[in-house]
C-alpha cells in the first residue's frame, strides 16, 4: 500500500476530549492526531481505557456528555465533522461511517426482530420501499454468511449465537454500503473459530467493497493479521505508529514492547507482564504518562510529553514514529 499516493479518508488532527472535574477537566484525549486512507486496514491498539473507543465515538459524533471536543478537527473526504450539526451527523451516521459496536448483545433492540432492526436502517438511510427493504436484508445476512436468512430474519437476538450476533452487526454496519466502517473489538468474547470467520468477513469486506476499516483491538495478534499501519496508544495519547510489518519488526516505545513482551508465545520464554496500572485521567502523571510504568525511564520523561520521532521511513509506505525520548535529540542533550 502506498498511502502517500491518496488523501486520507479520515484525518483526526490535535484531538483532544474533556471531562469536567473536582478541581480541573480530566482529558481523555490529548492532541491526537492519525490518519486513515482509502482501503486500508488502520489497527488502533491499547490497554482498556486507553480512549480507543472514545476516538471512534468522537468520529461519529456520540462523545458521552458531558465529555466534549476542546480542541482539534475530524475531517471526513475533506468535510470537518466538528461543525456539522446533528441533523447532518444523523445522515452521515450508518450511511457512509458505520459502527460495529463492542457488544452486539445490549447493541440489539432485544424486543424487535433482526430483521426489522435492519430494515429500519435501510429505510430511513436508502429510503427503500418496505418490500426492497426486506429484500436487501434477506441479502445481507447472506453476505455475512447466516443459514437460512430468509426464515432468521424473522428471529430476535436472544436467539442467536454471540458469533452470529456479531454477524448481523456487521450485516447492518454494511446495509448502506459505507465508506469508512468502524470494527470496536469485533472479535471480544468469540472463541478462536468464530474469530477467524469474522475477520475473514472483514478482509473480504474490505476486498470486495473497497471499503476502509478502523479496527480497535486490544488483540495484537489480531493486528499482525489484518492490519496495514497500527496506532499504539497509551492513556489518551499515541505512543507509536507504524505499518505492521515494521512495528513488529522494530518495536519503539518501550510500551509497545511491553505488550508484545506480554504475549503468549510458542518458546518457552517467561511472560513479562507490564507492572503497574494505567493512570487515572483524572490523576495523569506529568511528562510522557507511561512513565511510572516504564524500565527505561529517564529524568527526562517526566518534563513534557516528547515529540514524535522517525523511527524508519520508507518511500513506498508510511513512517514508523515513536514519541519517546528513547529517540529524541532531547534526551542527549539533557543527560550528558
Amino acid at each position: 500500500m502506498n498511502s502517500a499516493d491518496h488523501a486520507p479518508l479520515l484525518e483526526i488532527r490535535d484531538l483532544s476530549i474533556a471531562f469536567p472535574g473536582p478541581a480541573a477537566p480530566a482529558y481523555a484525549l490529548n492532541d491526537l492526531s492519525l490518519s486513515l486512507y482509502p482501503r486500508e486496514i488502520l489497527g488502533l491498539v491499547g490497554e482498556s481505557g486507553c480512549g480507543k473507543s472514545l476516538t471512534s465515538l468522537a468520529v461519529l459524533g456520540l462523545v458521552p456528555p458531558p465529555g466534549k471536543i476542546t480542541h482539534g478537527e475530524i475531517f471526513f473526504q475533506n468535510q470537518n465533522l466538528t461543525q456539522l450539526n446533528a441533523e447532518a451527523m444523523r445522515k452521515l451516521r450508518g450511511a457512509q461511517i458505520a459502527l460495529i459496536p463492542q457488544d452486539p448483545l445490549t447493541s440489539l433492540n432485544p424486543v424487535h426482530t433482526i430483521g426489522a432492526q435492519i430494515i429500519e436502517v435501510l429505510r430511513t438511510h436508502m429510503h427503500l420501499s418496505e418490500r426492497d427493504a426486506r429484500q436487501q436484508t434477506i441479502e445481507l445476512l447472506d453476505q455475512v454468511r447466516i443459514p437460512n436468512a430468509k426464515d432468521r430474519i424473522k428471529d430476535y437476538p436472544h436467539q442467536f449465537s454471540g458469533g452470529m450476533r456479531q454477524r448481523v452487526m456487521i450485516a447492518m454496519g454494511l446495509s448502506c454500503k459505507p465508506t469508512l466502517l468502524i470494527a470496536d473489538e469485533p472479535t471480544t468474547a468469540l472463541d478462536v473459530t468464530v474469530q477467524a470467520q469474522i475477520l475473514e468477513l472483514l478482509r473480504e469486506i474490505r476486498r470486495e467493497n473497497g471499503t476502509s476499516i478502523l479496527l480497535i483491538t486490544h488483540d495484537l495478534g489480531v493486528v499482525a493479521e489484518m492490519c496495514d499501519r497500527v496506532v499504539v496508544m497509551y492513556a489518551g495519547r499515541i505512543v507509536e505508529q507504524a505499518p505492521v510489518k515494521s512495528l513488529f519488526k522494530n518495536t519503539a516505545h518501550p510500551y509497545t514492547k511491553g505488550l508484545l513482551h506480554s504475549l503468549p508465545t510458542t518458546t518457552h520464554r517467561r511472560l513479562e507482564p507490564i507492572e503497574g496500572q494505567p493512570p487515572s485521567i483524572q490523576a495523569m502523571p506529568p511528562g510522557c504518562p507511561f512513565t511510572p510504568r516504564c524500565k527505561e525511564r529517564m529524568d527526562i520523561c517526566p518534563t513534557a510529553f516528547p515529540a514524535k520521532t522517525l523511527i524508519q521511513s520508507n518511500t513506498d509506505i508510511m513512517p514508523h514514529e515513536a514519541s519517546c525520548y528513547l529517540y529524541s535529540t532531547e534526551a542527549e542533550n539533557s543527560n550528558p
